[in-house]
């Protein structure tokens, strides 16, 4: 099943995905830009950090140097898999070493470089540097990215977020006339779509017991939960419902069924037992649950009755 939605590669996603333990996250960044007139504008990033209750989070302290035009039509990663802890993050921080940024001349004849040092090591081969480019004190402090609703929760196995640094916002010249160039970044991080989870679990209702077929006694971990996702109303006619099974796993003495990196909307969620078990649950089956996004949604079911011929 394709549970993720067909985004265009402007759309700069940072995916986190779970890792194995339940206490940390794998965040992925890739950086996009709002188009603009500047004809070249180019940082070197050396440091990409979260900032949140627990103090700071290093996600990459790889040096990479990226041309913010080229990102208008493209995504490209930062950061791939970085393991973070699960919580609440106010900042992501880009830290940047150096830059240049290439304009069109006012007086009309060609363009003209600015650039963070004239030896930066972003420029092209041969680049003449008409002046100088301020970045004021961003590769200490970085630069810092307000997070939507001011904060990044990570809080369960998937989260999908949109970094744009707008290019035609965050250069211009200085003011007092100095003829330099000043970096006064616009960088946005908004959610664009967060992907949930659907954690079922089953136990039995006081009193029932599982039955015994075939010589062995039946147990839960021989039950499945079956995620339905509805055919699609304007698909084509006959189109049959998507059915995905997960078993019931033992997990410290809980029967758990994890359906992970789901678009928020609509589901059915259905449990199937082992050939020859009639039983009944509370709620009943299929259950009708929605996803939203970045959550866990939780439905506990109970086997009130379980026979067998």
């Amino acid at each position: 099943m394709n549970r993720f939605l067909p985004l265009s590669a402007a759309a700069a996603l940072a995916a986190v995905t779970a890792c194995s333990s339940s206490e940390t996250t794998r965040l992925s960044i890739h950086l996009t830009d709002a188009p603009g007139d500047v004809k070249a504008a180019v940082v070197t990033l050396t440091r990409i950090t979260l900032q949140g209750q627990g103090g700071e989070t290093v996600l990459s302290d790889a040096t990479t140097t990226v041309s913010l035009l080229d990102l208008a039509n493209a995504a490209t990663p930062l950061v791939e898999d970085a393991i973070v802890p699960r919580g609440t993050y106010e900042q992501l921080r880009f830290h940047v070493s150096g830059g240049y940024v290439e304009v069109a001349d006012p007086g009309g004849t060609g363009t003209l470089v600015y650039a963070s040092s004239p030896d930066y090591e972003g420029l092209p081969p041969g680049t003449h540097v008409d002046g100088l480019l301020k970045m004021p004190s961003y590769a200490q402090s970085g630069l810092k990215v307000t997070l939507p609703a001011d904060a990044l929760v990570l809080e369960t196995d998937a989260k999908i977020l949109l970094v744009d640094f707008d290019v035609a916002q965050s250069f211009g010249h200085e003011a007092g006339g100095s003829g330099s160039w000043v970096m006064h970044p616009v960088i946005k991080g908004a959610d664009i779509a967060l992907s949930g989870n659907v954690v079922a679990t089953l136990a039995l209702a006081p009193g029932v017991t599982l039955p015994v077929v075939d010589a062995q006694q039946v147990t839960l971990g021989r039950f499945k939960a079956v995620l339905v996702t509805p055919a699609p109303a304007d698909g084509p006619e006959g189109t049959p419902d998507s059915r995905e099974e997960q078993p019931f796993v033992d997990v410290n003495g809980a029967w758990i069924a994890d359906f992970k990196f789901l678009l928020p909307g609509s589901y059915g969620l259905d449990v199937v037992g082992p050939a020859g078990v009639a039983f009944a649950t509370i709620p009943a089956v299929p259950a009708p649950i929605t996803v939203a996004g970045g959550r866990a949604t939780q439905v506990d079911f109970k086997i009130t009755s379980a026979s067998a011929p």
